[in-house]
């Protein structure tokens, strides 16, 4: 099944002129290929194969080539208008869904274990579905996943609503550095206008969660349908009784889930926990401290109070003058 154009209609470009045109402004200022990868920032080949056709660019990477380039928003436009994925296949089950998630106007969802398929970037679906098939296949079956994301990620997408189980960020897909990425891609994505993702932490209790993952789908004409799978198969129901019970359980979990400030610090949280990759790790004593900080800045940003640096510094100075040579330490008696 091919699919549907960001916007709707015939695509009015292609991945070559998209290449074309980025050289083009690439030339004009002056900047070799690496040059402008090292300003990005990502990989030299990473820029060589967008310019060649060949590699599918993130969005985020247009608007941040659009900017250093002073292309006036022309990138940015171009990557929205391009089928970056014309000969994207899904399986069978699936196709029905791909559809709607080409027309939906909103789009709300709940995930369990894994992270949703329009929130996962290349390197988590590799990983993800590396276990299961072979290179070939993997390859048509990120192409597959990557297509529907393109119309959540364009300026003025759909309205996308992502509650995520706390054991979506736990499972490790891959390397460390892959959910390092991956939870990266969900702090930035949620800052977008038409999307917010929570989390459902795992030691809050009280939470009533749906017995599986499942999404609320609604189109244009206000035709509403519940979206679950089981093992490789995709299970889709209209029922207007059956939309507002899933419904209701969604916007009660939604309510009691953390707040999409308070789930980004969690996600924070969680990614620094995987590490910085090819970099040092703290000590223990530093990652306890840091540990420390960051929950003070959390309670202090939540209750709306704010500490100078003047403030953040008298304790120090407390400490350092309490240990001056100049108060030395009363000697024991004998």
């Amino acid at each position: 099944m091919n699919r549907r154009n960001a916007t709707g209609g015939t695509a009015a470009t292609t991945a070559a002129v998209f290449g074309e045109v980025l050289k083009h402004h690439r030339e004009a200022a002056g900047l070799t290929q690496e040059a402008l990868a090292h300003k990005v920032p990502c990989d030299r080949s990473h820029v060589a194969r967008v310019e060649a056709g060949t590699r599918v660019p993130q969005d985020t990477f247009a608007k941040a080539c659009d900017e250093l380039l002073d292309a006036g928003g022309m990138l940015l436009r171009l990557w929205a208008r391009i089928d970056w994925y014309p000969e994207a296949e899904h399986p069978d089950w699936f196709e029905r869904r791909a559809e709607l998630d080409a027309e939906a106007v909103t789009l709300r969802e709940y995930q369990a274990q894994v992270m949703p398929g329009l929130l996962q970037t290349e390197e988590y679906a590799w990983a993800l579905f590396s276990s299961i098939a072979s290179d070939d296949e993997v390859e048509k079956l990120v192409r597959a996943r990557l297509s529907r994301q393109q119309r959540f990620l364009a300026p003025g997408g759909p309205l996308y609503v992502a509650v995520l189980d706390e054991s979506c960020l736990r499972n490790a897909v891959g390397s460390a550095a892959v959910m390092r990425s991956q939870c990266a891609h969900l702090l930035e994505v949620g800052q977008r206008s038409n999307m917010r993702i929570q989390v459902a932490p795992a030691a809050l209790s009280g939470l009533i969660r749906p017995k599986t993952s499942m999404s609320l789908i609604t189109l244009p004409d206000g035709d509403q349908w519940v979206y679950s799978e089981s093992l490789d198969r995709g299970h889709l129901n209209d029922d207007p009784t059956v939309y507002a019970r899933h419904g209701q359980t969604y916007d009660v979990l939604r309510a009691d889930a953390l707040s999409a400030r308070d789930s980004a610090a969690l996600i924070s949280d969680v990614m620094e926990g995987y590490g910085d990759h090819g970099q040092t790790r703290p000590q223990r004593g530093d990652l306890d401290k840091e540990q420390l900080q960051r929950r003070q800045r959390r309670q202090l940003h939540r209750s709306g109070a704010h500490l100078d640096e003047e403030q953040l510094q008298r304790p120090r100075r407390r400490q350092l003058h309490r240990s001056s040579p100049r108060y030395p330490r009363p000697r024991p008696r004998t």
